[in-house]
């Protein structure tokens, strides 16, 4: 199974710890789903920092094809995080040189894989229609369940993916049913401890977390989300990968990081103003599907 993950890439820069990690959703998901056994790349662009150095050193030491990677003169983005019993809060970033978006012949060229990755947090919202013309697409909305442009996505998509922390079980159940009843043909909810639901419209699934003592929880959703996928494109039952995807998000929550590889933590470079932490979505559902078009993310 071939997987791309296309968008984000960030340093998560721990200050209390003096380290900064290579990270972000879609780096994460492929580096987990090469870890799973699949073949993966990574297309972004890093800035030609120190940071920018360290995720393209990670992910080539990881085994994740950089072939993708294009390298611009400015500062990577990055986000700043704190750990409060071991759950991590963003407290700041920035996108430096991260944004971009797919020119044709890139778009096209992603027919050699079986599955492209991204997220909210990237910039391609707007173009994952026309991606999912030539292949499946998996899309990690988190907590962005209400936005506008969240409706119109679903139908394009092989694998929805959402946070459902804070979700009682009948608003989970409602959420997988509107995701199916919109075209998705998976659907995941993820709820940290709590662990996971996933249908295929017609099954639920549920899956317990691993105990374990965290030590940071970043990065646990995307070694979830990545380990899931590298075989359930495989057309596999749904319960030992989710087995294993659990398995995976327990051992990262181990460490610190989105999957290791820290490096001395230097001054950050801001592009424009530092954006403060997301809030997270208050409300349940994907939202109504009239009068919505999807729009690049504003992270």
């Amino acid at each position: 199974m071939r997987l791309i993950g296309i968008g984000d890439n960030v340093v998560d820069r721990y200050p209390a710890l003096g380290t900064m990690f290579p990270g972000g959703n879609a780096v994460n998901v492929a580096v987990y789903a090469r870890r799973a056994g699949a073949r993966t790349a990574y297309l972004g662009v890093t800035g030609d920092d120190e940071a920018g150095h360290a995720i393209r050193r990670a992910l080539r030491a990881e085994g994740v094809d950089t072939g993708g990677v294009r390298t611009s003169p400015g500062p990577n983005a990055w986000a700043e995080i704190g750990l409060v019993d071991g759950d991590r809060v963003f407290q700041g970033a920035s996108d430096g040189v991260s944004r971009f978006r797919l020119t044709d012949a890139q778009i096209a060229g992603l027919a050699v894989h079986d599955i492209v990755h991204t997220a909210y947090s990237g910039s391609l919202i707007e173009q994952v229609p026309r991606i999912a013309r030539h292949t499946r697409v998996s899309f990690d909305f988190s907590h962005q369940r209400d936005a506008p442009w969240a409706p119109e996505l679903v139908p394009h998509l092989y694998l929805a993916a959402f946070s459902g922390t804070g979700l009682d079980d009948g608003q989970i159940r409602e959420l997988l049913a509107q995701a199916a009843a919109r075209g998705a043909r998976w659907t995941l909810v993820t709820r940290g401890r709590d662990g996971a639901w996933l249908s295929d419209g017609a099954t639920v699934w549920r899956q317990p977390a691993q105990p374990v003592e965290a030590v940071d929880t970043l990065g646990a959703g995307d070694a979830f989300i990545g380990t899931l996928l590298a075989a359930l494109a495989d057309g596999a039952d749904p319960r030992p990968p989710l087995a294993a995807a659990a398995a995976a998000a327990a051992a990262a929550c181990r460490a610190h990081g989105g999957f290791g590889h820290g490096v001395p933590l230097e001054p950050p470079e801001p592009v424009g103003p530092v954006r403060p932490p997301r809030p997270a979505a208050r409300t349940l559902g994907i939202g109504p599907a009239r009068g919505s078009r999807p729009h690049p993310s504003t992270i």
